[in-house]
């Protein structure tokens, strides 16, 4: 397939974006990415291709859309079948993948935005204690699917390991901003060493920005548009 037969349109530093080009680089397929300016106005080309949500990631493929990072990555998986699996080829083991992702969609952004809105020490601690208690059922949910390999996917990256792995680049930055530990020995040892293992993989490591940009954007963008609304949310 051309490379213009697939677009992504998304944006650089979205974790929900990282999702769909950690799929489309799994299975070596050619894309043009488009990269949306939200702060200057969404582009007509998104509104009209998500205009329920008129949100990213949206995926190109000819003239359809398809909208929800999740639901893209499965998309992928199932239109081009060549190279490994991202879904288990189980019905079991694919409805228990389904199940820890939609947890990391409900939880893991709610964490996040909780560090980015936290104004003070004790609201601080309670966002790390909050996100303790996810990644705690995560690390479980890791020693069950994982069978004593690297990754959710076994051997490989798959759907879990795309779904919460696309997150990685932001836990250092919370980490580094903090002065936290998200994930350490005592409580969550697996989750630790598959954080490394994820940032390490080839398909990733070109892909999650580094820390320190993601840190500049978090700080200049990021924390100025969440205060800038707070206010309007009480």
């Amino acid at each position: 397939m051309a490379k213009g037969d697939v677009k992504l349109l998304g944006t650089w530093a979205s974790p929900f974006a990282l999702r769909v080009k950690i799929a489309l680089k799994l299975k070596s397929v050619d894309y043009e990415y488009l990269e949306e300016n939200l702060r200057g106005g969404k582009s007509e080309l998104l509104i009209k291709s998500n205009p329920v949500h008129k949100k990213i990631p949206v995926l190109l493929h000819g003239d359809r859309p398809v909208c929800e990072s999740l639901v893209i990555v499965q998309y992928i998986d199932e239109v081009w079948t060549y190279g490994q699996s991202i879904l288990p080829s189980d019905p079991y083991d694919r409805a228990i993948a389904r199940f820890w992702a939609a947890y990391v969609e409900d939880k893991v952004w709610l964490s996040m935005r909780a560090f980015m809105t936290a104004n003070d020490e004790d609201a601080r601690v309670e966002a790390v204690a909050k996100f303790k208690e996810v990644s705690v059922l995560l690390e479980d949910a890791f020693v069950k699917s994982s069978k004593g390999k690297p990754f959710f996917g076994g051997d490989e990256i798959g759907y879990v390991d795309i779904a919460f792995g696309a997150f990685a680049g932001w836990f250092k930055v919370i980490e580094k901003a903090l002065n936290v530990e998200l994930f350490d020995e005592a409580t969550t040892p697996n989750l630790l060493a598959w954080v490394v293992a994820f940032l390490a993989h080839p398909a990733i490591e070109d892909i999650i920005p580094s820390t320190d940009k993601l840190l500049e954007f978090a700080t200049n963008v990021v924390l100025p548009s969440i205060k800038a609304v707070a206010p309007a949310s009480q």
